[in-house]
């Protein structure tokens, strides 16, 4: 018979990479995972792991089975939460994966508010830029802005028609000037993301029906994008956004947004979930929550200008970060 034990050191061991950090999360020997794991592939008849002295690696019929595995874990924590429940209080521990400027700067304080409302519920957060394997990490959903098609995963809608938008501080604008073309933007200082090895310089537009793109200059490049929204408050150059992440700071007049005649390229917001198995009641209230907040914030900014539109002059602020964000920041 497979124990569920069993079952948890097989997702954390594949998640982890090893058996003694599985043994290490649980605060076991290495070698009571490792009899776990023996035990399991026995019950199976197979092999989960390749094994050699420097590394450990799913064999092909561990990748396969690696769903299941984590389907039915799902399935009983689901279960013992539902039976937790008292007149539908919520319990247990919610692992959520968050982009780094929208989850510190706009999603922490409806978080807490969140867990404020279920007092049994643990919310464990993960802020990184990073794109979080949902199958393989220590997470039960993950905030995401462009999910990728894939039918294994459950994708529900938070904001699904938000773009990026080109934006820079008034400061920058004053010193440097506005580009008034895409090709101008090659004479100015962009700040682009750096992320899985790739730097992400090549910024994408959309003017009709036609796609253009250009490559900008980075002499500043991070691999965080509440990093690169700061670098932009502060004037050192221009940032290509989510409108979630920047639109207040439009509205407050903090940062201008430049180029309003293209449309940036499609950013829609997902909660993200490996499976329907996962779709438990905290994350079903979760994304209910998310979902109403992102709609009426976005109600809320102005949509992001286009040319032939009017809007008033940013003012010249004094302050560099504006003050509304500075209770969120690390």
């Amino acid at each position: 018979m497979i124990r569920s034990d069993d079952l948890v050191f097989f997702v954390r061991s594949a998640a982890l990479g090893g058996f003694s950090e599985a043994a290490r999360e649980a605060d076991l020997l290495p070698g009571q995972v490792s009899a776990a794991i023996q035990r399991l592939e026995r019950e199976l008849g197979i092999r989960l792991f390749a094994r050699s002295t420097r590394s450990l690696r799913l064999t092909a019929e561990g990748e396969r089975y690696l769903p299941h595995a984590q389907a039915a874990l799902a399935s009983l924590r689901a279960g013992r939460e539902q039976l937790r429940g008292d007149g539908g209080e919520l319990a247990g521990v919610l692992q959520v994966a968050l982009p780094s400027d929208l989850g510190r700067n706009v999603l922490l304080p409806w978080l807490a508010a969140f867990r404020r409302q279920h007092p049994k519920l643990v919310l464990r957060l993960f802020f990184s830029d990073r794109v979080t394997d949902v199958f393989r990490e220590p997470v039960d959903v993950a905030v995401r802005y462009n999910p990728p098609a894939d039918a294994s995963f459950v994708a529900l809608p938070l904001a699904p028609h938000n773009r990026r938008v080109l934006v820079a501080s008034p400061g920058y604008v004053e010193r440097r000037g506005r580009p008034a073309t895409l090709e101008a933007l090659t004479q100015h200082d962009g700040l682009s993301i750096a992320l899985g090895g790739r730097i992400h310089e090549r910024w994408t537009f959309f003017e009709g029906e036609q796609r253009r793109a250009v490559t900008v200059r980075s002499p500043i490049q991070c691999d965080d994008g509440e990093v690169a929204h700061r670098l932009a408050l502060d004037g050192e150059g221009i940032a290509y956004k989510s409108w979630l992440d920047v639109g207040e700071d439009v509205r407050a007049g903090h940062l201008v947004q430049l180029l309003p005649q293209l449309a940036g390229e499609p950013a829609p917001l997902h909660l993200v979930c490996p499976h329907r198995g996962q779709y438990s009641p905290a994350v079903q209230q979760l994304h209910q929550l998310l979902r109403q907040r992102c709609e009426a914030l976005a109600a809320s900014l102005p949509a992001p200008r286009r040319a032939g539109t009017t809007s008033p002059r940013p003012r010249q602020s004094k302050a560099t970060t504006p003050a509304h964000r500075k209770e969120t920041r690390p």
